[in-house]
């Protein structure tokens, strides 16, 4: 049974507030208001994401975001026209919005 998610859970920007109530169902929720369906490679992403926020603290911007999914997930998957297929036009910033983390430095 799927809950109800208080819209006050987000910024003005649809960022997550506090990133510790982060679950699947909000990356969904976040997903949808920007018209994503999640797939297995999104998730790939989101868990990434999260993984290098948990050691970092940030959220990389895209030229980084690239370069690390590169380095855990392999070349193919890191090329900005993927990441741009599965996030759209700034996939650092939608990505991050969807893993529930705030908003990457440097995206517009």
């Amino acid at each position: 049974m799927r809950r109800k998610i208080n819209s006050d859970l987000w910024d003005s920007e649809g960022f997550l507030k506090d990133v510790s109530l982060w679950d699947e169902e909000i990356a969904r929720t976040a997903a949808s208001k920007e018209n994503i369906i999640l797939n297995a490679e999104h998730w790939d992403i989101i868990y990434l994401l999260r993984r290098f926020y948990e050691n970092h603290q940030i959220a990389p911007a895209n030229r980084a975001l690239v370069n690390l999914v590169k380095n855990e997930l392999g070349f193919e998957k890191g090329k900005s026209i993927y990441l741009m297929n599965l996030f759209g036009g700034s996939p650092a910033k939608l990505a991050s919005k969807i893993s529930g983390l705030p908003r990457p430095e440097n995206c517009f």
